[in-house]
């Protein structure tokens, strides 16, 4: 059911998920979403604004705020089921605003030492969203993008294929999750997304950073805005 634009799985996706997000993402991730997020979160030091796209409920957005407790920070989603979520499990956090907006069209009229973006970068458009990015970053800022990705080792595909037939055969028990785990895999293999945002950052003078993480299952990109 992949869509020609992968930004048209969104709905899809995450129309009807937002309860349960926190936990399949630590449960199918076997708990690496936290220390993904971890590697994002050292990239951070002294950073006194934070814009987190996609924030989904929150999980990233918390994290920062924890870590940078003087910081303001603002979360950015399209889907306002995600976003009430994070609202309600954030209220207590007073330095964090929420926004819903589509990170390819972001207007915040601000900027930003550092903007970050988890699995948000394979559903869009490399020059586009770090285009927007740049219009919102301070000079010697950075962007800071993860998502998942292929293994390009044989032997690691072969474990990673196999782990999403078992995804699917969970999804007739998940009804709210059956599609993802159908077309996740199938938008993982097909995204060059790291190639793409990477190039496409050199093209607009960033230093670029790159890693891969746990078996080339997931990498991080960073951006930095140079002086």
């Amino acid at each position: 059911m992949i869509k020609e634009n992968p930004k048209d799985l969104v709905p899809i996706f995450f129309n009807n998920t937002f309860n349960s997000y926190d936990r399949i993402v630590n449960y199918t991730t076997f708990g690496k979403d936290s220390f993904w997020k971890h590697k994002i979160l050292e990239q951070l030091s002294t950073e006194k604004t934070v814009l987190d796209l996609a924030c989904g409920t929150g999980i990233l957005t918390k994290q920062i705020a924890e870590k940078l407790p003087y910081a303001e920070i603002t979360g950015v989603d399209i889907t306002k089921n995600y976003l009430e979520k994070a609202k309600e499990k954030l209220i207590s956090f007073q330095k964090i605003s929420f926004v819903n907006q589509d990170a390819e069209k972001l207007n915040l009229g601000k900027k930003f030492d550092c903007i970050t973006a988890s699995y948000l970068p394979k559903y869009c458009i490399s020059d586009i969203l770090i285009k927007n990015c740049i219009d919102h970053l301070n000079e010697g800022g950075k962007i800071i993008l993860h998502d998942f990705t292929y293994p390009k080792n044989k032997f690691i595909q072969k474990l990673w294929n196999f782990y999403f037939k078992v995804l699917f055969l969970a999804g007739f028990f998940i009804p709210n999750w059956k599609q993802v785990f159908v077309d996740l895999p199938k938008l993982i293999r097909t995204t060059n997304w790291v190639i793409e945002y990477e190039d496409t950052m050199k093209k607009c003078g960033l230093k670029t950073y790159t890693q891969d993480l746990t078996y080339g299952s997931s990498t991080i990109i960073v951006g930095t805005k140079i002086i």
